[in-house]
């Protein structure tokens, strides 16, 4: 495997403030605001401003990953060594997903925040949930399980499906790894595709704050913010439990691993601008692979972590899965035992996975439980479409935290995070990406 050169730390000259990605973002939201709430009819219309850009993040996803799964599996050589990196992963996955899943159901018990609302299920206007039903009645494990294997090797990178993508990936990155010198030509030339296709996403991402504004204008001039108040004390639930998990469970786990969940934060303050602006964590993914490993994760392991975080680790949607279950059980006058609860907890660890962070899988995913879950309606998945599209931004920024934390975590697990390289990131040390030298990568 080729190394690459690193750059002595040092402090980068000052630059203007609005020469910032995250001051850029952070405008346009605010922007983004006042265009909804003022002028509703110009930030519906302006939608298709922040579909472009998702499309073109979406445009270089799945090379992206290809090309850092493969080259990352490629250069360990030794499968063993993948073996142990995936199963620390998913060993991570597991328990705090299963813990997002349990910290929903108690926070729903305790604060009971459908309570009162005395919906009849009968009443429930099922026609407004059609699609997501439909939808959702397709999710089931065979079909989930089928769904992975692409129909051609290419179509699972021209298609863009997550998983598909991490399936193929995976396949070729051992099978590379496996040949040995043989595939030393093959392996280079990968290197410097993913070299330029970080370039490309560095451009792209000059357009984020366009994106964030379109789309911000639009989900407040559609739902306004209004929209908000039937349903307040639901949405407060859900981020203040987002809050507390991400402070209190993932900054325990951060500092034991030593290091502050409050730096890491800071140190991706732009990324999350970005998904808050879009409410999806898909659209700051590249920047995530690449700001992780600047901050001193081996390319291997941020290569296999986060890609396969996106569709088991999403700590968010399972938060909201089990408390808007509960919700709407209160809502509607239904009484669920420990037993149907258990049950509840467990189908939403299987419907889960898979549920990337694209914009409206977790709602999908709620359907999906629901239709599996007989006690409650899945009809009563209408009493919160009004205000999904809020909870959806709360759901991707802690989706995107818990991968992020996952990721430095497996480094320290395998002894192979670079300690001074992570502390000056977070620290804010590291020159930014576009002040490197020509063909110097930071690591």
């Amino acid at each position: 495997m080729r190394t690459t050169e690193i750059i002595a730390v040092a402090v980068p000259p000052r630059r203007p403030f609005y020469r910032h990605l995250y001051v850029q973002v952070l405008a346009a939201i605010l922007a983004g605001v006042l265009v909804g709430h003022f002028a509703s009819a110009t930030g519906e219309a302006l939608k298709p401003v922040g579909d472009a850009f998702i499309k073109l993040v979406k445009m270089v996803i799945a090379p992206v990953i290809f090309l850092t799964i493969v080259t990352g599996i490629a250069g360990m050589r030794d499968l063993g060594t993948v073996g142990r990196v995936a199963a620390k992963a998913f060993a991570y996955f597991l328990f705090f997903s299963t813990l997002a899943l349990i910290v929903g159901l108690i926070v729903a018990n305790l604060v009971q925040p459908g309570a009162g609302l005395n919906i009849d299920p009968a009443t429930l206007d099922a026609s407004k949930v059609s699609d997501y039903a439909a939808k959702a009645h397709d999710t089931t494990l065979t079909g989930f399980l089928l769904a992975i294997i692409p129909d051609t090797f290419l179509a699972a990178v021209s298609e863009g499906n997550l998983l598909q993508v991490l399936f193929v990936s995976v396949l070729f990155g051992i099978a590379l790894a496996m040949i040995g010198e043989r595939g030393r030509h093959v392996f280079d030339l990968l290197e410097d595709l993913s070299i330029a296709f970080f370039k490309l996403v560095s451009i792209v991402m000059k357009a984020a704050p366009i994106g964030a504004f379109g789309a911000m204008a639009f989900t407040i001039g559609k739902y306004g913010v209004g929209s908000l108040a039937n349903l307040a004390e639901l949405v407060a639930t859900f981020y203040l439990t987002s809050l507390l998990f991400v402070l209190v469970v993932l900054g325990s786990a951060a500092r034991l691993a030593g290091f502050s969940i409050f730096k890491l934060i800071a140190y991706l303050k732009a990324e999350l601008l970005l998904v808050l602006g879009t409410s999806s964590s898909e659209s700051a993914l590249p920047a995530l692979i690449e700001k992780m490993e600047r901050a001193g994760c081996p390319k291997t392991i941020v290569g296999l972590v986060v890609p396969t975080g996106y569709s088991f680790n999403l700590d968010g949607t399972n938060i909201y899965m089990t408390l808007a279950a509960l919700f709407i059980a209160q809502a509607c006058n239904i009484e669920l035992t420990l037993g149907q609860q258990v049950l509840l907890l467990g189908v939403a660890m299987i419907s889960s996975k898979g549920a990337a962070g694209v914009t409206g899988a977790g709602f999908i995913t709620l359907a999906a439980t629901l239709s599996i879950v007989p006690s409650i309606p899945v009809a009563g998945i209408a009493l919160i479409l009004g205000i999904d599209r809020f909870m959806s931004e709360c759901r991707s920024l802690t989706n995107f935290i818990g991968n992020a934390v996952a990721t430095v975590i497996v480094s320290r697990w395998e002894s192979a995070l670079d300690r001074p390289q992570f502390e000056a990131a977070l620290a804010g040390l590291l020159p930014p990406v576009e002040e490197l030298p020509e063909g110097v990568v930071s690591a």
